[in-house]
């Protein structure tokens, strides 16, 4: 990813530097990239019989080779060993009037997801609509503007007063302790009153330039189920799976979840394709 570049930049030193770099790697069958503002996707597709550990271990030597040819501004590559499937096996709604989407996202990721992971089968648990929580910090260009400060020194600031830390541990002879330092920002008003620039005893903080919440990371796509906002659940199968066997588990565990879930909040299988594999059996 790469914050505020445009499809063209991301394409040219972002894309192309990856995609030329792991297409050197022994057994690929084809090497595709796609660019999009602020972030770049190459999919490497393995020939038919090849070991996928050793392929994987290949192409993360050869993505931090090309690592320091990137933009600085540039964030780390992240790598994930796929099924090759485009199409979920299955797709399940959840749906909370009570909550809102980053709490639904949150219950999600934190108890639905494990579960339906530990399903024999189940390769990849993908959650559509999701909305994560993270600090959002709006910036007022007219009043960073008059107050003579640059996002730069905003962005530098919360760099330089957010960040974590590992300080050690203290021991004598008989008692060892951790120490915990609060390196970290925890919530919007200790955001807001973050220091920017001091002069003549005059503290420009944050909140005079801004405005901090907490919201959800992602704005730009909405999910929803027969009219109300929801968020999906993709569930794709291992390649020696049996889908049949597959599905039958996670319908059957659906029913289970729903008995555990929060009040107002449902679970339904919604789309399930093993049912046209079934089918073709039955003729």
């Amino acid at each position: 990813a790469y914050p505020g570049a445009s499809a063209d930049l991301i394409q040219g030193f972002i894309s192309a530097p990856i995609a030329r770099a792991v297409a050197s790697t022994e057994n690929i069958d084809y090497v595709t990239s796609s660019s999009r503002p602020s972030s770049s996707t190459v999919t490497v597709q393995m020939k038919l019989g090849s070991n996928p550990d050793v392929a994987l271990t290949e192409v993360l030597s050869k993505v931090q080779g090309v690592r320091g040819t990137l933009p600085d501004a540039s964030k780390d590559p992240v790598i994930v060993k796929g099924t090759g499937q485009q199409f979920a096996m299955m797709y399940i709604s959840m749906q909370n009037p009570n909550m809102t989407k980053e709490q639904l996202t949150e219950y999600i990721e934190r108890v639905i997801r494990p579960r339906m992971s530990t399903v024999e089968g189940v390769a990849d648990v993908q959650i559509f609509g999701a909305q994560e929580y993270s600090m959002r910090v709006w910036i007022d260009p007219v009043r960073l503007a008059a107050r003579g400060v640059t996002a730069a020194e905003v962005l530098t600031a919360i760099n330089n007063s957010n960040f974590l830390s590992a300080p050690g541990n203290t021991q004598n002879e008989y008692v060892v302790s951790s120490i915990t330092v609060r390196s970290t920002l925890q919530t919007p008003e200790a955001f807001a009153a973050l220091p920017l620039r001091s002069t003549d005893g005059n503290v420009v903080r944050l909140r005079d330039v801004a405005r901090v919440e907490l919201g959800a990371a992602n704005t730009d796509t909405r999910v929803s189920f027969n009219g109300k906002p929801g968020t999906f659940l993709a569930i794709f199968p291992t390649p020696a799976a049996n889908p049949l066997t597959t599905a039958a588990a996670l319908t059957k565990l659906v029913p289970q979840i729903q008995e555990t879930l929060p009040k107002g909040m449902t679970i339904e299988v919604v789309y399930d394709a093993t049912g046209q594999i079934s089918a073709s059996i039955d003729e």
